[in-house]
């Protein structure tokens, strides 16, 4: 992009951002958008260039969790110090947001934390790979974050030349079967297939993330768009077939047609926060089924007259995405728990586990 052209609809200014501004009365003050977090620092993007920002030490002071502070995608209200550096002085509403949960309050020294993934995104690609990576219940887990924070998911089903064509058939007929309101694109950066169908889906002003674990290929994707290695990659093996996802860190990247597309690191655990939400939007199947079942507050495992169940067994509805929504829901019910339920339901296990220890202990005795 020319900087002199630069507009701030061009990195993802709306009219949402826009009525916030009057409504805060900053129309007076810079605003510029988060491209990447630093350690203790960001570097923020306007139409005069960017910016390497801090935020004040009463933001610090004030923040009661991570959500406070700005993330990768936020708008945020700064004063310029010169050319290259500003203060952030305050961040806007977002208007979506992708979170999720990392840490074990169940082990030890280990802290349950949420995380930002990145704010204000349009679509999420989430992307897997055809080789040992490929799972169904992690597509849905992704796609429940996201859903929750108004994000719409697409799928990128990458090193789709590790595959056999009647092989990629079946994977891609199981994915539409599973998923039929969900728009899928097949890549490989190795033989460029399915690369200008991305970069069509991509839209200018539009911002997209890219969530996957490491070594899906998410960086290689995004320097293919770009269209030169401004992501460092490391080598495939030839053994796995996978790349080792050498980003540390959240990076904001602007295409030639005017896309706006966010690199992340490699996700591992994929926790679910408060997300009831999006898990009733990806699992809208079961969630149409729920409203039929006998009792309002059906769990859906052993109740009597529960249509999910019904439906589970006459096999109208798939066994495997009944057992995912189970457990995701489950995890998001104990998130939104307090600690001190959390505490009890805790306590209350480890009793079960100390009385069921005794029982087999009597029984091998006898």
């Amino acid at each position: 992009m020319n900087r002199e052209k630069i507009k701030n609809e061009d990195l993802g200014y709306n009219s949402f951002f826009e009525a916030e501004r009057n409504r805060l009365k900053m129309n007076d003050f810079p605003v510029a958008r988060v491209i990447s977090e630093l350690k203790e620092a960001y570097r923020v993007k306007n139409p005069k260039g960017e910016f390497f920002a801090k935020i004040t030490g009463k933001q610090i002071f004030t923040a009661s969790s991570r959500e406070d502070y700005p993330a990768v995608g936020d708008w945020v209200v700064i004063t310029e110090l010169d050319e290259e550096r500003a203060v952030i002085r305050g961040v806007f509403p977002r208007m979506t947001m992708i979170k999720r949960k990392y840490g074990d309050k169940n082990r030890a020294g280990e802290k349950s934390e949420t995380q930002i993934i990145a704010t204000n995104i349009d679509v999420a690609f989430v992307v897997e790979s055809v080789d040992r990576d490929y799972n169904l219940n992690r597509f849905e887990r992704y796609f429940a974050i996201a859903e929750n924070g108004g994000v719409k998911p697409a799928i990128i089903l990458n090193k789709i030349d590790l595959l056999l064509k009647e092989d990629l058939g079946k994977r891609l007929t199981q994915l539409r079967n599973r998923f039929p309101g969900i728009d899928i694109i097949l890549t490989s950066v190795l033989n460029n297939e399915g690369l200008n169908e991305l970069r069509k889906y991509i839209i200018k002003g539009k911002t997209y993330c890219f969530l996957g674990s490491s070594g899906v290929g998410k960086s290689s994707l995004i320097n293919k768009l770009i269209g030169e290695k401004i992501i460092k990659t490391e080598d495939i093996s030839s053994y796995s077939g996978r790349g080792k996802h050498a980003t540390t860190s959240r990076q904001m990247y602007f295409l030639d047609n005017g896309g706006i597309v966010i690199d992340n690191p490699g996700i591992r655990e994929v926790g679910m926060t408060d997300v009831g939400q999006g898990i009733n939007i990806t699992f809208s199947e079961i969630a149409a089924l729920a409203q039929k079942c006998r009792y309002t507050d059906c769990a859906h495992t052993n109740e009597p007259g529960c249509e999910v169940i019904k439906a589970v067994k006459s096999g109208r509805l798939d066994k495997e995405k009944y057992s995912n929504y189970i457990n995701l829901r489950k995890e998001a019910e104990y998130y939104e728990m307090s600690d001190v339920e959390r505490r009890e339901k805790d306590r209350q296990f480890g009793k079960f586990v100390k009385n069921a220890i005794k029982d087999l202990k009597k029984y091998k005795d006898n």
